[in-house]
């Protein structure tokens, strides 16, 4: 069965495209709400006369409540309900949009503390979308689904500066920037709050061809082909071991037999960090990450000062040169990602050669040029790897 049925014209729309574009919205929103900040402290700056120091904390000072709730985000899902948590999240997050400018007018002190919140808030939200993803979307969407989440944040920025700039130029002044992008997240809320589900089924006018469909898809994820064409990225390698046993060396060492996946899922309730850590593979994608991030978030909060300050560029433009990196960045994700599937599917290209070919890409292509796009080729890689090893994590034979 397709990612959408072809059975449109009986009027029925699948209720994981429902919930699906909501998440979608919600992520654009969510990336839209951080990313004014960059055009906005343009203006603001004017206003208030700050120095760099004082632009710097009010950049960074987001990513403090950020931080937090990243790491708390996907469990608070698991046992709370994806529904409620992101329900919360929106809310929060689109409050402290509203809050911005009167903070900002109070003093610098409660326009960091908004913002802090304001992290605290989007901080949950992109676990908890992928985690309702996870149980609308069988295993064959699934790589799909989560592709097209991850490059709708980047919409919200390539839209949001634009209009930004726009909002900040008006007569209206750099207030109503936060006022349009704060109800925005409020009517989110209402819709989600009426059509948004954690679990299909809980979803109340769900067919049961579709729910069936999900439910079963589900229950028989784990198949042999998934290894296919693997270098040292095989199931030989893709184990966690434990000192009692060391690293398992099978597959069928591995892996619990196919009738006793489901209940599995069910009844692991310790995760093994110590594991986890202990793994390269898991050490490779986190530093992936850290510098994949360093320069992302440097360009995203620096970007448009620096275009305003060095390069004197019109203000009532600078959005529009500023999303155009973002832009760049959707355009060569996008590609990226078939090159990296046609490499391993039709090429028959070892997945560790081809990961370490597109990072290396990814890495130079920063480096010479410090082209925003090129950074996509790395991301591709690790988001992969994310899935890759975590979600046969469960089915691993654990003592």
């Amino acid at each position: 069965m397709p990612l959408i049925f072809t059975n449109w014209w009986s009027g029925y729309i699948p209720k994981r495209i429902i919930t699906f574009t909501l998440c979608i919205i919600a992520i654009i929103i969510c990336y839209a709400d951080r990313s004014i900040m960059a055009i906005a402290i343009v203006y603001m700056t004017k206003e208030f006369n700050w120095d760099h120091s004082t632009q710097g904390l009010v950049s960074s000072s987001f990513y403090l409540g950020y931080l937090t709730t990243q790491i708390i985000g996907g469990a608070c899902t698991d046992i709370f309900g994806g529904r409620r948590i992101l329900s919360i999240a929106a809310i929060t997050w689109s409050l402290f949009t509203l809050l911005t400018p009167i903070s900002a007018r109070i003093n610098l002190y409660c326009l960091i503390l908004c913002r802090i919140c304001l992290g605290i808030g989007e901080g949950v939200t992109f676990p908890c979308a992928q985690s309702i993803i996870s149980r609308w979307f069988p295993p064959e969407e699934r790589s799909r689904a989560v592709s097209i989440l991850c490059v709708s944040n980047f919409f919200g920025m390539v839209i949001a500066m634009p209009i930004a700039n726009i909002l900040g130029s008006s007569r209206f002044g750099w207030d109503s920037i936060f006022w349009v992008f704060g109800i925005v997240g409020f009517i989110w809320s209402v819709i989600w709050h009426f059509y948004g589900r954690s679990d299909p089924r809980d979803y109340i006018g769900i067919s049961k061809e579709e729910l069936d469909w999900i439910l079963e898809s589900k229950s028989s994820a784990c198949s042999d082909d998934n290894f296919d064409h693997y270098q040292s990225g095989s199931s030989e390698h893709i184990t966690i071991a434990d000192d009692n046993r060391g690293i398992l060396q099978s597959e069928s060492d591995a892996l619990l037999p196919k009738d006793q996946i489901s209940s599995s899922l069910n009844n692991i309730h310790k995760i093994p960090w110590k594991l986890i850590l202990s793994r390269r593979e898991v050490w490779a994608i986190m530093l992936g990450q850290f510098f994949n991030s360093w320069g992302f978030f440097i360009l995203l909060s620096w970007l448009p000062i620096f275009y305003y300050e060095y390069f004197h560029v019109d203000i009532n433009l600078i959005g529009y040169y500023t999303a155009l990196p973002y832009f760049t960045y959707v355009v060569v994700g996008s590609i990226a990602g078939y090159m990296c599937d046609y490499a391993i599917n039709k090429l028959k290209i070892y997945v560790l050669t081809v990961r370490k070919s597109f990072n290396l890409i990814g890495t130079l292509g920063i480096s010479i040029s410090l082209l925003l796009g090129w950074v996509r080729f790395i991301v591709r890689i690790y988001n992969k790897n994310y899935t890759q090893i975590f979600s046969r994590f469960y089915i691993f034979r654990l003592r």
